[in-house]
């Protein structure tokens, strides 16, 4: 018997701020560069890459590259689309 495997995609789940919130959380906790820039990433296209990308003031394309588990966005564009989609980071003590 063949077992059917179907991709995962977690934006198809990430459909309210707090789904959202507690996705990026997550990321953040990794420390893991490529991680958190891929799961803002797959945040932005829950969204609609293009209209983040607009009110971010990017284009769609530098957007896709750049919040890929290969890109290595600057701070400033990670903080426009963080915005842009509605979410604000803080500090808190180790």
């Amino acid at each position: 018997m063949a077992v059917e495997i179907t991709e995962f995609d977690p934006a198809a789940y990430l459909d309210d701020d707090e789904a959202i919130a507690a996705y990026l959380s997550d990321a953040f906790e990794t420390q893991d560069v490529a991680f958190i820039s891929d799961a803002i990433g797959v945040v932005a296209r829950a969204k609609g890459m293009k209209q983040i990308a607009q009110e971010a003031g990017v284009s769609r394309e530098s957007l896709y590259r750049a919040l890929s588990s290969a890109g290595n966005p600057e701070l400033g564009t990670v903080l426009k689309v963080l915005t842009s989609l509605n979410i604000k980071i803080s500090a808190q003590p180790l």
